[in-house]
């Protein structure tokens, strides 16, 4: 039988990129951008120029003039464009009727222009001056009885420089409540390759990627998440290097690829095959995926090493470098078959056939995503990853390693430069050496203790530099009470997002210079850097005009907020906005491996930050890499009553980057118009009586969680997804994870750790939102 038609449900049958990649580049620009700011495109991600502000794929050994891809077109004309938010479109708009504003219409409005404040008698956000507003705020933060009662929330986007300044600002005042972006996304690496190779970061350069056998890749979607990666990948491809791809629903960037700088594919050239193993694990089965491979490599050694050959195993790396090999070669031996095949939804010949493929390859490169973080077991998932490589060496070598995808293009920096909630001791030591203060040692809080927290009362202001915290957020019923309730909330930002509505006694709306503009102080232009998820660091300078005269940087937000807080603090905060070389100057006095920082970003790539682990140094307790041990099947995730519950997992769509809408089309994934949808696999639905098409109420099921959340009257759209997973769009099933459904190791949301029930619906589609009863 087939599908019934549904308006704007369809099926893509072309490759990634190609034309519908180039028309939609120019659709983007032509949409948003005045035409004499368009050739800021030939800036993007050169030398001399702006790092995109969409992901942190790193930039390639020789640039070309076109150094961006379709979302990241999407992202500059976004933040370029030549509509504003003025003081008269607030006088014209109540809070309260613009929280009946979907969020793309939110940020299509354009730029913010002006400092405002929230008026609670006219239900509006009013103008204020700048000083006026940096003294409120500072007022209110020295009158709150206890410095950890503020919380100090940051977007990846903040530059190195803002972000060092932020952090200096929030210790010297007193905590260490660090919410940030990273803990939704990458905290499990954070938390989880520490203990595994001593760094939190990738070990791999993308020098790499032309030099490895062979790219594994886990749990993420290049051709919209991070689409420069597709040239790497088309490169490995090309030359023959087995790409493994491991993901439940078929990503047409990961099967096939057309390049939109290949002249040849453009015109007569045929789609570059990108995948030549792709296998379909359940949502969340990662673990016993890689657990099976490990075991099913260890019985190949086995039996070559019976066969009276060398063995599969780099037998002298494990003993010169590792340590804890005995103990997981017990578990894989005590994990059964049975086990692994249930937990991964994978067979027994898929999972052999893959470790052959490892097993063949001298250099193997492991890349992997939110498919993997975002569980409740996602720190172990990561482990498990670092503990494949260390079996056959493939770490602090060229051509192998461990990538962990990065999000937002400066995530990586700002957790280099001291943007967490669990500090060092030998970070907090360096900051009171250079400055004198004493700085607090107590772990802060991160993204979910600080909802916790202010849902409770224990905290009473949020600043929040850049991102849409409350919207990114799961739970965000508790996440919006929790602001509305706060004394003070403060965004900086560039445009109207769906944070700034939720206001409390005192709400400031802040609005700063984005990446693409020249950002001006005493001593001239400026530049600002970033760290890529490769390490490197390197120079960011825009050119185009601010949006408006009003605008300030985001250094000089946080250094006027600083002052008006702090008028006895020990910082130079006049003379850092000034110049921030001197910023540089500083960041490189507290952490060394920024030496000669203000010479090195002249180069044309920037420079890598020191990683360890890329040299064969582990610095963990054991001085060793740590083998570490998980369990394939986990703890249940649906409450033990449930019957025939699938396991949803939240992804985005083509046409947005995080929180950010750019438009309702997910293209490759044949929907147009809408987001109102639920991707099923097409037996799960005829198991339930469902078919394509129908409407269907999603009811999260989750163990442990007592509340009833339903997201209502969405279409099931069938789709080539593993049996036993689902998939919706983020942000709007968030509400679907309980605040509570987290990696207890690393505190991550478990988006794509959500069991749920599917029933038909009465009625037809509508908006997303989740009832919480």
């Amino acid at each position: 039988m087939g599908k019934k038609d549904v308006p704007g449900i369809g099926e893509y049958g072309g490759p990634a990129g190609g034309w519908g990649a180039l028309q939609a580049v120019a659709k983007a620009i032509r949409g948003q951008m005045a035409v004499d700011h368009s050739v800021i495109m030939l800036q993007v991600n050169q030398p001399q120029g702006f790092d995109c502000p969409g992901c942190a794929w790193p930039d390639p050994r020789e640039h070309s003039s076109f150094e961006f891809c379709e979302n990241g077109a999407k992202a500059v004309s976004w933040e370029a464009t030549n509509k504003r938010v003025t003081p008269a479109f607030f006088a014209e708009h109540t809070v309260s009727e613009l929280w009946e504003w979907d969020d793309f219409k939110l940020e299509f409005e354009g730029r913010l222009t002006h400092p405002m404040v929230y008026d609670a008698a006219t239900d509006k956000y009013v103008p204020i001056a700048w000083d006026e507003a940096f003294r409120r705020i500072g007022q209110i933060l020295r009158e709150l009885p206890d410095a950890n009662m503020a919380e100090f929330y940051a977007s990846g986007r903040a530059s190195n420089e803002a972000a060092f300044l932020y952090q200096l600002f929030a210790r010297e005042y007193g905590t260490n409540n660090f919410p940030d972006c990273s803990n939704m996304c990458h905290e499990a690496t954070s938390v989880g390759l520490p203990q595994s190779i001593g760094v939190g970061k990738g070990t791999v350069t993308l020098d790499d990627f032309y030099a490895c056998d062979a790219i594994f890749s886990f749990g993420h979607n290049p051709g919209t998440n991070h689409p420069r990666m597709m040239a790497t990948l088309r490169a490995a491809a090309l030359r023959g290097a087995p790409v493994v791809v491991f993901n439940p629903l078929k990503e047409r960037s990961l099967e096939r690829f057309k390049s939109p700088q290949s002249a040849i594919e453009m015109t007569v050239g045929k789609a570059v095959p990108i995948a030549t193993h792709y296998y379909q694990p359940k949502v969340g089965g990662d673990c016993g995926v890689v657990k099976g491979i490990m075991k099913a490599l260890l019985a190949a050694d086995a039996a070559a090493v019976a066969a009276g050959g060398a063995g599969l195993l780099d037998r002298d790396f494990i003993r010169d470098h590792t340590s804890g090999y005995a103990a997981l070669q017990a578990d894989l031996d005590g994990t059964s078959w049975e086990e692994i095949l249930e937990v991964s939804g994978l067979s027994r010949e898929q999972i052999e056939e893959a470790a052959a493929v490892y097993a063949k390859a001298e250099r193997v490169i492991v890349c992997y995503g939110m498919g993997i973080t975002q569980h409740r077991h996602g720190t172990s998932n990561v482990q498990q990853l670092a503990n494949l490589l260390l079996l056959r060496g493939n770490m602090g070598r060229e051509g192998a390693g461990i990538c962990p995808l990065r999000g937002h293009s400066n995530v990586q920096g700002d957790r280099t430069v001291g943007i967490t909630e669990i500090p060092t001791g030998g970070f907090l030591d360096a900051l009171e050496r250079v400055y004198g203060f004493q700085a607090p040692r107590e772990h802060g809080h991160g993204a979910v203790a600080a909802i916790e927290a202010m849902r409770d009362g224990r905290s009473k202001a949020l600043i929040c530099l850049g991102g849409n915290l409350p919207v990114a957020m799961s739970d965000p019923d508790v996440c919006f009470e929790a602001i509305r309730g706060l004394a003070l909330n403060v965004n900086i930002a560039t445009k109207l997002n769906r944070s700034h509505l939720l206001v409390g006694q005192n709400s400031f709306l802040l609005p700063c210079l984005g990446r693409t503009e020249l950002d001006v102080q005493a001593t001239g232009p400026q530049s600002v850097t970033v760290e890529d998820s490769m390490s490197m660091v390197h120079a960011s300078r825009g050119s185009l005009p601010p949006a408006s005269p009003e605008l300030k940087s985001e250094p000089a937000i946080v250094a006027g907020i600083a002052r008006a807080t702090l008028p006895q603090s020990q910082v130079p905060w006049e003379s850092y906005i000034e110049d921030y070389s001197r910023i540089r100057d500083a960041i490189e006095q507290v952490f060394p491996d920024f030496a000669r920082y203000n010479e090195r970003i002249g180069q044309p790539r920037g420079f890598r930050l020191d990683v360890p682990a890329s040299r064969r140094e582990w610095r963990t307790d054991t001085g060793r890499a740590n083998f570490l041990v998980a369990d394939a099947g986990q703890r249940p995730l649906a409450r033990p009553e449930v019957k025939d519950a699938l396991v949803l997992a939240t992804v985005r769509s083509h046409d947005q980057y995080n929180t950010t809408i750019y438009g309702k089309n997910d293209r490759y994934r044949g929907i147009t118009g809408r987001r109102d949808v639920i991707f099923v696999n097409g037996d799960d639905l005829a198991e339930r009586g469902l078919q394509h098409g129908d409407i269907v109420d999603v009811e999260a099921v989750a163990e442990g969680d007592d509340a009833r959340r339903v997201l209502r009257q969405v279409v099931a759209v069938a789709f080539d997804i593993s049996r036993g997973s689902v998939a919706a769009y983020y942000p709007e099933a968030n509400g679907l994870v309980a605040l509570s459904n987290i990696d207890g190791r690393s505190g991550t949301p478990s988006y794509k750790s959500v069991p749920v029930v599917l029933r038909k619906a009465a009625g037809e589609a509508r908006d997303l939102s989740v009832e919480r009863v």
